[in-house]
């Protein structure tokens, strides 16, 4: 089995949070002891702005046996598909990462609506890239893929 790790995981452990260090352990564990960990462009990115040098991101993957698989064209192309509905249809709701609800918040001190963009490309590319390279994805924001990527299987 393949499985396709955000960065939230992965972060968990490597800061030791310690809200979600144990969960997110036992998740990579588990997931290592099927098969193969894979990660995409994007979170190798993100991961590099943890270590003090680029030997030392390779070595934490080369440690934890995860793998570097490159984005492609279908992976690239959904993250756009689904990006293009996202923007369409976001609205100025916040979105809960766990089941997804969406929800006003309203300043309490002048009463306007608080929103915020809160997904960005790369989250599409993440999804879409673990479409097509895995069988499933560990993650903790398992409402926003659940919302916009009901055929991946979200493990978190």
């Amino acid at each position: 089995m393949i499985t396709a790790v955000d960065t939230n995981i992965l972060l968990d452990v490597l800061i030791h949070d310690e809200n979600h260090f144990q969960k997110s352990k036992e998740l990579l564990d588990e997931q290592l002891e099927k098969g193969q960990l894979i990660i995409c462009d994007i979170v190798c990115a993100e991961l590099a702005s943890q270590f003090a040098a680029e030997k030392d991101l390779r070595s934490f993957l080369d440690d934890t046996g995860i793998q570097l698989v490159h984005s492609d064209e279908r992976a690239i192309y959904k993250a756009g598909e689904r990006w293009k509905q996202y923007a369409k249809n976001r609205g100025r709701k916040l979105q809960c990462a766990s089941c997804g609800n969406k929800m006003s918040v309203t300043c309490s001190k002048c009463g306007q609506d608080v929103y915020s963009r809160q997904h960005i490309i790369s989250d599409f590319v993440i999804a879409a890239h673990a479409i097509f390279h895995s069988e499933i994805l560990l993650s903790r924001d398992r409402g926003f893929y659940r919302t916009y990527f009901r055929e991946l299987k979200v493990l978190g």
